[in-house]
C-alpha cells in the first residue's frame, strides 16, 4: 500500500466523521502532510508528541526547537504553528472596548490561551473606566518580572494618556505555577502605592499558568497604605 493511500484514510475518515474521530497524532499528520525521508506524517507527528510531551508544550515551541524533529521544515513548521495561533485566537472570549469587567475568571478566560502559550513572562495592562468597562490594553513588557522591568512610570503612561479612571494588570507564569513570587509582590505594591498617587486604582493583579490563575484581589494583597 502506497504512502498516499495510506494517508487517505485518516482524511477520508475526517470527511465523514468529523476532526473529532482522529486521534491527536493523526490532526497533528494532517497539518504536517508528507514525512521525513524513509519515514510518514504519522511518524512525524508521534516523534513531534513523544518529544514535546504534551500539546501544550508542543504549541509553545520554537522553531529551532521543532526543527530538531527529523522531517519538520520551514513550511511543516509554519503550518503547525499558524494552526496553533488560529487555535488560541479562536479560543479567546472577546473583551471589546466597552465591556465590563465582572470578575477575574472572565479576564482569565479571555487571556489564559495566549498566556499560557508565552515562552516568557508578559505584562499586560488593562485600561478601564470609572465603571471596570474596556478602554484597551498595552503590553508593557517581556521578560523576567522584576522592578526595572516593570515600572510604575510604563504601566500607568497609557492609562493618563488614555484618561483611564482604573487597570487591571497580569502576567503569566511560564513555570506553570502561578503562585505569586516575591517579585510579583513587591511590584504589585509599588503599582498600588503609584496608583493612589496618581488617582489611578490598581483593581487587580492576575497571575495566569497553565489552567490556574492567582488574583491578588481576592487574596487581599491590593490594600494601599490608607487601607
Amino acid at each position: 500500500m502506497s504512502f498516499d493511500s495510506r494517508f487517505e484514510w485518516p482524511r477520508e475518515r475526517l470527511d465523514r466523521e468529523g476532526p473529532e474521530s482522529l486521534a491527536l497524532a493523526e490532526l497533528i499528520a494532517l497539518l504536517v502532510r508528507t514525512g521525513a525521508r524513509g519515514s510518514t506524517s504519522l511518524r512525524v507527528a508521534d516523534a513531534l508528541l513523544e518529544r514535546f510531551g504534551s500539546l501544550e508544550a508542543l504549541a509553545r515551541a520554537g522553531n529551532a526547537e521543532l526543527r530538531r524533529v527529523p522531517g519538520m521544515g520551514p513550511a511543516k513548521i509554519a503550518s503547525l504553528r499558524a494552526a496553533f495561533e488560529i487555535g488560541a485566537r479562536l479560543a479567546r472570549t472577546p473583551l471589546l472596548p466597552g465591556e465590563k469587567l465582572q470578575s477575574p475568571e472572565q479576564v482569565a478566560a479571555h487571556f489564559g490561551a495566549r498566556m499560557r502559550r508565552y515562552r516568557q513572562e508578559v505584562f499586560v495592562v488593562l485600561l478601564l473606566d470609572s465603571r471596570h468597562r474596556m478602554i484597551g490594553e498595552v503590553e508593557v513588557s517581556r521578560g523576567s518580572l522584576n522592578q526595572s522591568l516593570v515600572h510604575p512610570r510604563e504601566v500607568f503612561a497609557p492609562a493618563l494618556r488614555e484618561s483611564a479612571a482604573a487597570i487591571l494588570v497580569l502576567h503569566n507564569h511560564p513555570s506553570g505555577d502561578p503562585q505569586p513570587s516575591r517579585e510579583d509582590h513587591e511590584v504589585t505594591r509599588r503599582l498600588v502605592r503609584a496608583g493612589e498617587i496618581l488617582g489611578i486604582r490598581l483593581v487587580d493583579h492576575l497571575v495566569i499558568a497553565n489552567e490556574a490563575f492567582t488574583s491578588f484581589a481576592r487574596i487581599g494583597q491590593l490594600l494601599g497604605s490608607s487601607d
